[in-house]
């Protein structure tokens, strides 16, 4: 009579138990990362939109002396996905153009005015590593960093 040894196949607990740990450590790690990483891509979207408009409007002043009836001075909620922006044109000579963030970007507001004053202010519900304010630039990473 003769035997044929079959090698075991598969896994064990233990192997399968660690595999779990390994991928558990390098999610951790990883996925705030990464929603650091998606977070940081869609501020452009602001950034460049409200510059865009602040040429647009010094524009509009050269032609017509007054920032006020300035097509780029108001609200705008198709443009971005992420974003709403609205102006206020204060005064003929004055504006101060304003994106504010919506759904994944809830909590992040971004100013410019005439004088090219840029300021940022991130707040909850934002990520807590996010959370800072600026009078002096678009914080555009974390830890309030321009």
């Amino acid at each position: 009579m003769q035997r044929h040894s079959t090698p075991s196949q598969g896994f064990t607990l233990i192997e399968v138990m660690i595999t779990v740990v390994i991928v558990g450590i390098l999610a951790a790690v990883a996925l705030p990362q990464y929603k650091n990483y998606v977070t940081r891509g869609k501020i452009p979207d602001a950034t460049s939109a409200l510059a865009a408009k602040q040429v647009r409007l010094e524009q509009f002043y050269q032609d017509n002396r007054t920032y006020v009836g300035a097509a780029d001075c108001r609200n705008d909620s198709t443009t971005s996905l992420f974003f709403t922006f609205s102006c206020s044109a204060s005064s003929a000579t004055a504006y101060t153009l304003q994106a504010v963030g919506k759904d994944t970007m809830a909590g992040f507001t971004y100013t410019v005015n005439q004088s090219n004053a840029k300021t940022s202010t991130i707040v909850s519900p934002a990520s807590s590593s996010w959370i800072a304010s600026s009078t002096s630039c678009w914080i555009t990473k974390t830890g309030g960093a321009c």
